[in-house]
Formats: C-alpha cells, structure tokens, sequence
C-alpha cells in the first residue's frame, strides 16, 4: 500500500505540491507525468521517505523500496557487477548478473569500473541494480533518459518483465513509457 494524503511542499516562495492526495493501486505502474519543475522527482522523494513534506502524510506498508533516481548514484570507482552486488549481495550469483547485464546490452561491462562508461551505460547500470534490488515499491525517475530508441525499446521490455505484479511509480515526459506500462497516469501541473 502507498498513500499520500494532502501532500504540500514548497520551496522558499514557490508552491511545488499543493495538497496532493493519491493511493497508489498495488501491483502495477502508475505514471506521474507533466512539465519540467511541476513537482514530479519531488513527489516521489515524499513518497520514498527522503524528503519530508511541509504539511500531510505518506501512509506505507512496506520498507522494502527501489529506485532510480535522476542521478544515476554509481559508486564510480566499483565495477558494475560490484555496483549490483551493493543490492544483491551474495543471494544472487554471477551467472545471474550477467545474464542481467546482458539483457540492457551491459554483458560487456561488468568488470569495467562504473566511471568507465558511458551516460547511457551508466543508466542501464543504474537501472539494473535497481530491479535486482528486493522491493515492493519501485520509483523510477525518467529511468530511461539518454537511452537511443532501440536501446531504450529493449530496456522497457526488460524492465515491464521484471516488475510484472510489481507496485511500480514511474516518473516520466513521455507518454509513450507511460503507454507501455500499461500505467495508470497522474499529471501534475505547475
């Protein structure tokens, strides 16, 4: 169960969220959607418990979180197998991570130190160890950003694989992602 409940934030004299109120359905993915500075990456820091709102309540059965933020939030100087390993620990083996990596295109990566690749590569990173992470809620913001289309079609198969049944909130500007997910959509405005 996720609940936000009269949610407002501000920021010095702007107003980000102003009495937000949404349950969140469990199992599947809702979409937040709107323009840049509409309070979207602010929402889902209320809701993941690592920003507070100025007034209202997050209601949460679960501890049990994941996310992909904005940043990609690597530690650099790991490989990237190291990187999942941060999520994963020893419950899941290489041959599991590498057939992870190989699913995002990263299989040839996994020995490399994460400030050795790419922006798209590091956001596939990113993103993987986020999925392998155990959770019950999954944030996602704009996880699929500086992706090339065919890239990115091949990491939204993925991803919609492995967060099947999954209470999933993705933030995006596409509503093509939003499509894909089958998500439900909340659009917030400036």
């Amino acid at each position: 169960m996720l609940k936000a409940e009269n949610i407002t934030k501000r920021f010095g004299e702007q107003v980000v969220l102003d009495g937000f109120s949404y349950e969140f359905p469990e199992g599947c993915c809702t979409a937040v959607m709107g323009a840049s500075g509409c309070g979207k990456s602010t929402l889902i820091s209320i809701l993941m418990g690592t920003l507070p709102p100025d007034s209202g309540t997050v209601a949460r059965d679960t501890e049990k979180l994941s996310a992909v933020f904005q940043e990609n939030r690597l530690c650099e100087n790991l490989s990237v197998l190291s990187n999942l390993r941060l999520v994963t620990g020893r419950r899941t083996d290489r041959t599991a991570l590498l057939k992870g990596l190989e699913a995002v295109g990263l299989a040839d990566a996994a020995d490399k130190p994460a400030r050795e690749l790419s922006g798209g590569m590091k956001r596939r990173a990113a993103l993987l160890r986020a999925l392998l992470a155990e959770y019950d809620i999954l944030f996602l913001d704009e996880p699929f950003k500086g992706l090339d289309e065919d890239t990115k079609q091949t990491v939204m198969e993925y991803t919609r694989e492995m967060t099947a049944g999954k209470t999933v909130v993705l933030v995006t500007h596409d509503k093509s992602e939003a499509d894909f997910f089958g998500s439900q959509t909340i659009t917030l405005s400036v």
